[in-house]
């Protein structure tokens, strides 16, 4: 099987099925589910284990993967690469929470660089796992005032 080429691909827990290993970082989920929606029968977060990757085929697995919007998801395929960034960075402001990026991204952290494809970085600036959005902008009530008039 292909190994993790990077650190942040490594961080959290390795799930293994038919052709595809999926990797888990619960600090950086932000239970947006698009994971759930999409494979309901291998992501059952009610069942332990969670993800029960041999439960459909790897590519379809992989393409599941690539939604999940944080990165918390990751993959690396038996006979492949691990996931290829897009070619275009694109920064999505999430309305009252994090900026969604994508891309070929090189994230600068406490605990060294990381190479990332998909990210929520932190807007509210309270996030316990920075720079990464935790989901504290929402115990603290923080908005991002977007549709608001401009201050003076």
């Amino acid at each position: 099987m292909t190994q993790p080429t990077n650190d942040a691909l490594a961080l959290g827990r390795a799930y293994t099925g038919e052709g595809v290993t999926v990797y888990y970082d619960a600090r950086r989920c932000l239970h947006v589910a698009n994971c759930v929606r999409g494979l309901p029968e291998v992501f059952r977060p009610q069942e332990r284990p969670w993800i029960q990757a041999g439960q459909a085929g790897a590519q379809a697995v992989a393409a599941v993967v690539r939604t999940c919007p944080t990165g918390a998801l990751r993959y690396v395929l038996e006979d492949g690469e691990p996931e290829q960034p897009d070619t275009t960075t694109t920064i999505t402001p999430s309305p009252d929470g994090p900026l969604m990026i994508r891309g070929n991204l090189v994230i600068q952290t406490p605990g060294g660089e990381h190479r990332e494809v998909r990210a929520a970085l932190c807007r509210c600036g309270q996030s316990g796992n920075k720079p990464y959005c935790d989901g504290t902008h929402r115990k603290v009530g923080w908005t991002s005032g977007e549709g608001q008039e401009p201050r003076p």
